[in-house]
């Protein structure tokens, strides 16, 4: 058993290890998980948590890892939780995106964490909430979320974080296409990367387009921008972090940085009462209570609601 306490006090000193040691415990779902939450609660709720997604191959590491510069240049502890796929045969993370971040490694302002999906659609671990308090609490400034190479309907990411930064690239085919179907809804910040490439600026101007065939938005309202940049070169960078801080700003002018922090605290009680409730129910799974239902069904003395009703009144009785 781990020393809680302890590796809370460590993780807040800055040390690597007690930070590592505290998301394993959340990703391996250790029986001091709650306790793990419990005691990082009051010490979460400062960092400014920005997602980046798109397509595989748009260079959402790269672009990450420019981030991670130039938030270190304005003296900023950063964050990274790094989605990887999950390997089919051990279900770890590949590691491929912490890698790429290699140079940060030895910076102690600095602190990546590759996670696997291990199955969790959306992009994200399912994990990674949890994972994102543990950062949070352990005094990183900005946390920034990286997830696995995404298509249309992956947008798990705007539920997670204060601003979503959607990534897309020229010569990857029809890029708007594949996106808007979901992910070009859930953008606070666009970004059209590579953009040294052929068709950066056709690329841009038809996410422009596209943007502008969505809703309708009244005087004050955000309208995410589209900046262009060589993340591998770190060219326009700087205007990412400027349109980051600017979205960040306006969400604490209007109170809609409050209402989506709230907004993910509900959903995330949602999902921890939904799985506790899902398996209390999978263990039922030739008891007794649940034969009986199934058999007034077959009977026709009972439709399968009104079972279900039951069945959920009966698990969840203090």
């Amino acid at each position: 058993m781990q020393d809680v306490a302890s590796l809370v006090t460590q993780a807040r000193e800055g040390r690597p290890r007690a930070v590592a040691r505290l998301i394993s415990l959340v990703e391996g779902a250790s029986p001091q998980l709650r306790e793990v939450m419990a005691a990082l609660a009051p010490l979460a709720g400062n960092a400014y948590v920005v997602g980046l997604t798109g397509s595989p191959g748009v260079g959402k590491s790269t672009c990450t890892s420019a981030l991670v510069t130039a938030y270190r240049r304005q003296g900023r502890r950063v964050g990274v939780l790094a989605v990887d796929p999950s390997s089919p045969f051990s279900g770890g993370a590949l590691l491929g995106d912490r890698v790429r971040m290699s140079e940060h490694a030895s910076d102690p302002g600095v602190y990546i964490r590759s996670m696997a999906t291990r199955g969790h659609l959306g992009g994200l671990a399912w994990a990674a909430p949890q994972a994102i308090r543990v950062l949070d609490a352990a005094g990183c400034d900005v946390v920034l979320v990286e997830t696995v190479g995404v298509g249309q309907s992956e947008v798990e990411i705007a539920s997670q974080a204060d601003t979503s930064v959607v990534l897309l690239a020229p010569g990857m085919g029809d890029g708007i296409q594949a996106a808007k179907a979901g992910i070009l809804e859930i953008g606070d910040v666009y970004v059209v990367n590579k953009a040294d490439r052929d068709g950066a600026d056709a690329t841009a101007r038809e996410l422009n387009h596209m943007l502008g065939l969505g809703e309708s938005r009244g005087p004050g309202d955000w309208r995410p921008p589209i900046v262009k940049t060589v993340a591998a070169r770190e060219e326009g960078i700087d205007e990412v972090v400027e349109a980051l801080e600017k979205h960040r700003a306006w969400m604490e002018e209007r109170g809609v940085l409050a209402e989506r922090r709230l907004a993910r605290a509900s959903r995330e009680v949602e999902t921890i009462a939904v799985t506790a409730l899902r398996e209390r129910i999978a263990d039922l799974h030739g008891d007794r209570r649940l034969s009986a239902l199934a058999e007034r069904i077959v009977a026709g003395d009972l439709d399968p609601y009104r079972a279900a009703d039951s069945l959920v009144e009966g698990l969840t009785e203090v």
